[in-house]
């Protein structure tokens, strides 16, 4: 099976890389922006690829010829692009239309990575048919991504929405909660946490393995992938700390609506996970279960 994957720089992307390089089964592709910076080169299984550029998307796609996409590279600062819808419909929307395009002509199962914030949060946990309702531009720009998938002549699509990911990867450009709470806890300077948001933090190696599962089963449609216990982001952090055995007396709660974020955050998410466990045997990890994984990869 012949896989190529977007954004395999990023923490889902090289966690895909991690999986099924050594599958005898898959022939992988990796590509992102610039080099390969997975910790063991890829050598000719990696391309350099700008996803918002459609003649560089099609040379690539006719190179490999790929039989599954997975699509996980896209612009995530949900502040930045509030602050610059231009650039964030450019990553999210425009890019996802080139991949698609490519993807139909070679016959490709396109499996792209969307979020939790499409919807507006004041009625999760959400199952796959509930309505979106993005309050940001950034979950506006997935939910239009997520309506170039479904709305193409692909035969095969699947759509694999996820919540807050977590883990550790090389060189990655951007950090996530659980690795900014435990390097705040341990310099023991005073932050201040929301706790009026409430999520299901995501093992990136459980997401990875959704995605796999995704692919390997040829599913389509929409499923739900990501971690199985909720949470306020203030109780995420507390439950780092007590990991960790960290003091969180720094700790001090605040209201979203006292940090000054330019982009809105839905309240309450989280997702029904009945769907990906039936049909995908998805069996994502608990918190401190995937705390316990990156504890592992940080000590060696």
């Amino acid at each position: 099976m012949r896989i190529l994957i977007t954004g395999s720089n990023g923490l889902l992307g090289q966690k895909l890389v991690a999986a099924l390089r050594n599958d005898p089964a898959v022939e992988l592709v990796a590509t992102s922006r610039g080099g390969d910076r997975t910790p063991a080169s890829l050598g000719d299984r990696y391309r350099p690829l700008d996803i918002t550029d459609a003649t560089a998307v099609d040379a690539v796609f006719d190179a490999v010829r790929p039989e599954v996409v997975i699509h996980t590279a896209a612009m995530t600062n949900v502040d930045a692009c509030e602050l610059d819808p231009p650039a964030c419909h450019l990553q999210n929307v425009t890019a996802t239309e080139h991949l698609v395009r490519a993807s139909e002509r070679h016959n490709a199962h396109f499996i792209h990575l969307s979020t939790d914030f499409i919807f507006d949060g004041l009625d999760g946990p959400y199952s796959e048919d509930d309505a979106p309702a993005p309050l940001s531009i950034y979950g506006q720009s997935k939910l239009d991504s997520e309506s170039v998938v479904r709305g193409s002549r692909l035969a095969k699509w699947a759509i694999a929405r996820t919540i807050i990911v977590y883990g550790i990867a090389e060189g990655l450009s951007r950090s996530n909660v659980v690795l900014w709470a435990k390097g705040a806890l341990e310099k023991g300077q005073p932050i201040k946490v929301v706790d009026d948001q409430w999520r299901m933090p995501t093992l990136a190696e459980d997401l990875a393995d959704g995605c796999i599962r995704i692919a390997k089963r040829g599913a389509t449609g929409v499923y739900h992938l990501s971690g199985p216990d909720g949470m306020s982001i203030l109780e995420l952090v507390q439950r780092v700390g007590a990991f960790f055995q960290l003091d969180t007396s720094v700790v001090t709660p605040v209201k979203s609506d006292t940090l000054g974020q330019p982009a809105k955050r839905p309240p309450r998410t989280g997702f029904v996970l009945d769907k990906a466990r039936r049909d995908l045997g998805y069996a994502p990890r608990g918190l401190e279960e995937g705390l316990a994984i990156l504890r592992e990869q940080l000590t060696h």
